[in-house]
């Protein structure tokens, strides 16, 4: 009786070699799929165009630079009359972020001077052309 049972359960179960590829095309799927991981563009703060800070001169008000660049993302608590543009991007399979930073400063809400980062591909410390 104990060899029939044992004839009876080899028939129902298949062979290895039956799964075989099976098991070894899921493995093969499950090793391939860590390698691909999706990597989103990351962009932050106000995008500054090389030629529009370009345009910035000393004695705008505070409303046509904000019509040039727009307003700060993030407002200074403690200084009002500074306003920091920042940006960051960081695209997909870049190894190094594109980052910018400009830097204005008003006296009697007018522009008095403007700072831009070494990262702008610019000098720090640039003074903007007088009207």
């Amino acid at each position: 009786m104990m060899n029939q049972f044992n004839l009876h359960m080899s028939a129902m179960r298949p062979p290895i070699r039956q799964l075989l590829p099976g098991l070894l095309l899921a493995l093969g799927v499950l090793l391939g799929s860590t390698g691909c991981i999706y990597r989103m563009t990351i962009q932050q703060g106000n995008f500054l165009d090389a030629a529009q800070v370009a345009q910035l001169e000393t004695g705008m008000t505070r409303s046509q630079v904000a019509f040039l660049l727009g307003t700060p993302m993030v407002p200074n608590a403690f200084d009002s009359d500074r306003w920091d543009y920042f940006y960051y991007l960081k695209e997909r399979g870049a190894k190094h972020p594109d980052t910018r930073r400009v830097t204005v400063y008003f006296e009697n809400d007018k522009v008095a001077r403007v700072e831009k980062g070494p990262d702008t591909g610019e000098a720090p410390h640039i003074g903007v052309r007088g009207r």
